[in-house]
């Protein structure tokens, strides 16, 4: 079946139509401004085509993998034919199972539940808390931040050669899990470079691309990894659903994620008294439940999206605007942007910085609260990399805390800013000169903490 809309023809200079575009929201100071989100990396608005797909396919919703009536029939086709169009996506090979998961957290907690006995894990600091904590019941060795993509190549390397070897003379199997893009800074990791790498040293990798799929194209081919994890909703995708694609051996060996219906393909009792299961060896294994047949689609919907698009021209635009927002920050000296890599390090639209004098959750709400700019503060998820990079020295605790500071501590937090493809330049110029409003003339409202955020004072 086949429910897609016509797409409007886009200049390859405009940002890509989403919905909330022409949202206006209140300010402390009177009136009303429309909204300018620039918040992606937490959760991207969906494109206008998705949702027009979405809403062209609703009225014909209904049960998957179970009914025999039309409707069910359809809907099935329907999210079957969605894992068919991620997979292209994702570059996936012939023999890999694509997943529909929640999200990412939720595709790499499924990875971690598959791995094999006596796994060892091999994970960066400087990853989201969805790639660094799920792997607590394996053996987990926690590598210290690179300051350079050819430092994290090498401290790889180093320690994946390391490895106790077994009685048999090998070392068993190894994982190695890393960000694509980092949530932080933005900075592109080198994905191939640490994949050929573990491949080298008899160790597979997962590839977190949550950050990188909504702003580069991602292939598991190009990339030769071997597994890749996302979120729709990072991807201009609503409705919770997330992916894991990738080789199939260590899930088809594995328990399912979830016991239930859709995941055996056979029950019986047993002359215990017991059940027998059989379990299904295909993706379905790990997707039991009724499926979240919108959530899948509103997902291959972005990826046609983005596709059509070109990310030729995507990267290209967003690349304009990454130099609009550095060299804005750029000209005001109380403002350190947060490197790992260094300023030359490519990059996609998140950036993320202190201000000299403010509390950066005090500074995220007066942009607000007074100027209709979402942004987010905090330690974002990826609480070892915010703090080494902040280091020990706190910001003042000023007039609000952080979310993340108990009452009267000085806290460790920073302010992010991130965008992509539905990013009009109004917005990021709006941004760059409420910075330094905000610097020079300081902030035209009072503000307190309240439920542990920064809020206007009534």
């Amino acid at each position: 079946m086949s429910v897609s809309t016509a797409v409007s023809a886009q200049s390859v200079c405009a940002p890509l139509p989403v919905l909330g575009r022409d949202v206006t929201v209140p300010l402390v100071t009177g009136g009303e401004v429309g909204y300018a989100a620039l918040d992606y990396a937490a959760s991207a608005p969906a494109l206008q085509r998705v949702w027009d797909d979405v809403a062209a396919y609703a009225p014909y919703y209904g049960s998957v993998h179970r009914g025999a009536g039309y409707l069910s029939q359809l809907s099935t086709d329907l999210f079957e034919n969605a894992r068919r169009t991620v997979a292209e996506f994702l570059g996936c090979r012939p023999d890999d199972q694509l997943v529909f998961t929640r999200s990412t957290t939720d595709s790499l907690n499924l990875l971690a539940r598959a791995l094999p006995a006596g796994c060892q894990v091999f994970v960066f600091e400087t990853e989201h808390h969805a790639s660094l904590l799920p792997w607590q019941d394996a053996r987990v060795s926690y590598l210290d931040a690179p300051r350079t993509p050819r430092q994290a190549v090498e401290t790889l390397e180093k320690a994946l050669a390391s490895r106790p070897e077994a009685a048999d003379g090998g070392r068993g199997p190894a994982l190695v899990c890393v960000t694509g893009a980092s949530n932080v800074t933005g900075e592109l990791w080198p994905v191939r470079e640490l994949a050929a790498v573990a491949h080298a040293q008899g160790a597979r990798i997962v590839l977190d691309a949550a950050q990188l799929a909504p702003h580069h194209p991602v292939s598991v081919r190009e990339l030769d990894v071997d597994w890749i994890a996302f979120s729709g909703h990072k991807l201009y995708a609503p409705f919770g659903s997330g992916v894991l694609a990738g080789r199939a051996d260590w899930l088809r060996a594995a328990e399912p994620y979830l016991a239930g219906g859709g995941a055996s393909r056979k029950v019986t009792r047993r002359e215990d008294g017991g059940v027998a299961v059989e379990w299904h060896d295909s993706a379905a294994r790990h997707e039991a439940g009724s499926p979240n047949v919108i959530g899948a689609y509103s997902i291959a919907a972005a990826c046609k999206a983005l596709t059509e698009a070109g990310f030729e021209n995507l990267v290209a635009r967003e690349r304009h605007l990454i130099a609009k927002v550095r060299a804005g920050l750029a000209e005001v000296p109380e403002v350190r942007v947060l490197s790992l890599f260094g300023d030359d390090a490519p990059r996609v639209g998140v950036l993320s910085f202190v201000v000299e004098g403010w509390n950066s959750s005090h500074f995220a709400a007066a942009l607000s609260a007074e100027y209709g700019i979402g942004v987010r503060d905090g330690l974002f998820c990826a609480h070892p990399l915010v703090r080494t990079l902040l280091g020990s020295d706190p910001q003042t605790q000023g007039e609000c805390g952080a979310p993340e500071a108990a009452p009267g501590e000085k806290s460790l937090n920073a302010i992010r800013v991130s965008f992509g493809a539905g990013t009009p330049d109004e917005h990021v110029e709006r941004f760059v000169a409420a910075v330094r409003e905000l610097v020079t003339d300081g902030a035209k409202w009072s503000y307190r903490t309240e439920g542990g955020r920064c809020v206007p004072a009534v």
